[in-house]
């Protein structure tokens, strides 16, 4: 479950949320001034998270380096074209 409280109520029930957050997996997202600036969540789904986005990276440099001698407008043109294949109906 995601939980939404503000900066002043999440500083009021620091322990409680931690348990919360520790005991039932819940996720807390914390506003400011009604905006979302952060998020309490499971250390394993952080840990998670962070595998993530370095696999990510990872996949994103491979393919950076394998197009890294189109120009910008070849490579838009090579992505919009597989877009359009994908789109058609089969």
């Amino acid at each position: 479950m995601i939980t939404e409280v503000s900066a002043v109520n999440f500083r009021q029930n620091l322990g409680e949320m931690l348990n919360q957050v520790q005991y039932r997996n819940d996720s807390i997202v914390i506003n400011k001034d009604g905006k979302p600036v952060a998020a309490l969540v499971d250390a394993e789904l952080f840990a998670r998270i962070r595998r993530m986005r370095e696999r990510f990276d990872q996949l994103s440099n491979r393919i950076a380096q394998a197009y890294s001698d189109l120009s910008v407008e070849e490579g838009l043109a090579e992505i919009d074209a597989a877009v359009a294949a994908e789109r058609k109906p089969r």
